[in-house]
């Protein structure tokens, strides 16, 4: 059975047997029922058209075809100009242009333009009560008849008690929906990735004659080269056949001036009679015929020639032209590409996005030269859109199919990169982290105690130049050796680390000086542990710290009783003195620069020449509450310090020239307790003794 269905459904909640359920209900009127109510003429039965049949409304509001009011009016309108209304019988009055002239029923052709569009659907019934609607279960995506099933269908879907419940002519619609949807959106991808690779095909045509005009141009150059070659092989040929021609012409104008002249002296050589002429004559051609003999063999030869076996250049050019250029093309797809960033993105430290490049199979790629292309922008918290800012990136490529994107912020948000490969996005596109002003650190080691993971009052610490980190565990009487990614290595006891007292500690040329602030004891001694020498000063009063200038072999040793560095030679004979009480008033720790300076940490930070003359003095911001603790000074001149006030501790990075700061940890999550010592790792990478926390924490800097 036909039916027309209109969009009129109703949500009856019914309770079914056994179950609950929401019931959609559809109004469905008989097709031939409405076309019979609303679509045919009263007056011949006959079904509205656009043509012959056309409907005209009636001033009393009926509706009549074209062609019963065209026949009724020639019958009815001989002499009055009127017709009857055939419904209602009302007078109605035939307008000038006759009965077409009528007004169109324009809500009947709205139902015919309706119907025109409308799709007669087949309600499906039960094969077996043929007067039963099948219905449709959403829930348990079941088709079932509610007189087979007994008003139930919970069985299909055990444990389920909420149920959907719709015609199944209305399920039908609702996929072939779908279904038509999902084709189209199938079409339209189908549709945008055909574009796609006919864009592909056709930079792949121009970039396949940029490479003929790169080939042309470079072998144009290459034959440019050979034709030069060739032309100074055949100046050089002239040049030496015009020496041996001027050579060999002078001699041939000579032998002519020779001949000439004897040709002259033979001439009247008959008529003499005279003995004495004649003798003189024959003395002098026989000299002439002396020097003809000498002039007979060319002065030069005419020998010349062109080989190229002189040498293996012709050799070496064939192979050198074996492996001029070449043609290189790549399998990354940059569609299944990947990015990700390397540590977290904090201001004014480098940063770094690795790039991991595939081909179509997803096999990672292990060849670089792709060409990459970076555009980071900061995204605005308030709009969805990204900020136009210049954003210097680096892309550095690690020729194993990965590629760093590398860059350097100096403001906190959210940021967005968008990296593509062949101008083609990559999978995460753009791809969005956070830039935070924390410096936290990469790595913490230890914690209180005596095992081997552990410290007990940790508070100075050196590194050599295998990367090999000592630390002076004061509080256990030992040094902890460490790798430079904080991995346990071994323990060194030694006498001068004895009494609980040793502070400080720093590389030597044959291993490492130890002092101990207790005993007024310097100690040398090996990586091991053994005693090289020690020796003391009768003027130490409360040494604490150590550093060596081992440009000079020169032994610092800091003296916050004196306030004051004393310098020793490499055995321990007292040299000079660097500062007084008078202008250092707190000495925690001593420090030397790139080209031998000192630096002396307390109150504020004092440089000395290595002669111990005075440089500058960078001073403490704000009221001079705060103080100076460890401090280190990297390659490049830039000094890092620990700097304390009001229960705040960072690690401030200044400039060793200006004493300018460039940047600060703050080690937000992390905090730092009391920073003892401080040592400096490559690849701007530190090194903190945290004596508040028994631990070691390394950080990234700037």
């Amino acid at each position: 059975m036909e039916a027309l269905r209109f969009a009129i459904q109703t949500r009856l909640g019914e309770r079914m047997v056994s179950m609950s359920s929401m019931l959609v209900e559809t109004v469905s009127i008989n097709y031939e029922d409405f076309n019979e109510s609303f679509l045919t003429c009263g007056t011949c039965l006959c079904m509205y058209d656009g043509s012959e049949h056309t409907p005209k409304l009636l001033p009393c509001s009926h509706t009549v075809c074209l062609h019963c009011l065209t026949r009724i009016a020639a019958s009815q309108t001989r002499e009055t100009g009127s017709f009857r209304c055939p419904i209602c019988r009302e007078l109605i009055t035939i307008p000038r242009g006759g009965v077409a002239a009528l007004p169109p029923s324009f809500l009947v052709n709205q139902l015919l333009d309706l119907m025109s569009r409308q799709r007669r659907e087949v309600i499906p019934k039960c094969s077996v009560h043929t007067n039963q609607e099948l219905l449709f279960c959403e829930t348990c995506d079941t088709v079932f008849c509610t007189v087979c099933t007994g008003g139930s269908h919970t069985g299909t879907s055990p444990g389920c008690t909420e149920h959907t419940i719709i015609p199944f002519s209305i399920a039908i619609k609702r996929m072939s929906e779908i279904l038509l949807y999902k084709a189209n959106e199938c079409i339209s991808k189908l549709t945008q990735a055909q574009d796609s690779v006919s864009t592909e095909l056709q930079r792949l045509d121009l970039a396949k004659q940029k490479c003929h005009e790169i080939l042309d141009a470079e072998f144009n150059s290459i034959i440019t080269k050979l034709e030069r070659r060739k032309s100074e092989l055949h100046a050089a040929l002239t040049v030496a056949t015009k020496d041996k021609r001027r050579v060999l012409e002078e001699q041939h104008a000579l032998i002519e001036t020779e001949k000439n002249k004897v040709e002259r002296e033979c001439e009247g050589l008959q008529y003499q009679v005279e003995v004495r002429n004649i003798t003189q004559r024959i003395g002098s051609l026989s000299d002439q015929l002396d020097a003809a003999v000498a002039l007979s063999e060319p002065r030069e030869n005419a020998f010349l020639t062109a080989e190229f076996s002189h040498n293996d250049a012709v050799i070496q050019l064939e192979k050198a032209l074996t492996s001029v250029g070449r043609v290189r093309s790549s399998t990354t797809l940059p569609g299944l590409c990947r990015a990700k960033l390397i540590d977290t993105a904090v201001v004014k430290l480098q940063s770094t996005i690795l790039v991991e490049t595939v081909d179509y199979h997803g096999h990672p790629r292990t060849a670089g030269g792709d060409p990459i292309a970076a555009q980071l922008s900061l995204v605005d918290d308030k709009r969805p859109e990204s900020q136009s800012l210049s954003i210097e990136t680096q892309i550095k490529d690690l020729q194993n199919g990965m590629y760093e994107v590398i860059f350097r912020l100096v403001q906190a948000g959210c940021y967005a990169l968008k990296i593509s490969v062949f101008d083609r996005p990559i999978k995460d596109y753009p791809l969005y982290f956070n830039v935070t002003e924390h410096n936290e650190p990469i790595k913490v080691y230890g914690l209180r105690g005596s095992d081997k993971d552990e410290f007990h009052q940790p508070v100075a610490i050196a590194i050599d130049d295998i990367g090999n980190v000592y630390i002076v565990d004061t509080g256990n009487s030992r040094i902890k050796v460490l790798d430079d990614n904080l991995e346990f290595q071994r323990h060194v006891f030694n006498e001068g680390l004895d009494g609980r007292s040793c502070t400080g500690v720093a590389v030597s040329e044959h291993g490492l000086v130890i002092v101990n602030w207790r005993t007024k004891t310097v100690t040398e001694l090996t990586t091991t542990g053994d005693t090289i020498k020690s020796f003391s000063h009768n003027a130490f009063q409360e040494p604490i710290d150590i550093a060596v200038d081992r440009s000079y072999g020169h032994i610092l040793v800091a003296d916050n009783g004196q306030c004051c560095v004393f310098v020793f030679d490499c055995d321990g004979k007292i040299l000079f003195q660097v500062g007084k009480k008078n202008n250092l008033k707190l000495i925690v720790s001593v420090a030397i620069g790139p080209i031998g300076e000192i630096l002396v940490a307390g109150v504020s930070v004092h440089i000395f020449s290595a002669k111990g003359d005075f440089m500058e003095e960078i001073a403490t911001e704000g009221k001079g509450t705060g103080r100076f603790g460890g401090i280190a000074v990297d390659n490049e001149g830039r000094i890092l310090a620990s700097y304390a006030e009001k229960g705040r501790t960072v690690i401030q990075v200044l400039q060793l020239a200006d004493g300018q700061i460039i940047s600060e940890i703050d080690s937000h999550n992390s905090k730092l307790r009391r920073p003892s010592g401080l040592a400096i790792l490559p690849n701007k990478h530190l090194i903190v003794v945290d004596l508040g926390n028994d631990c070691v924490k390394k950080y990234r800097y700037w």
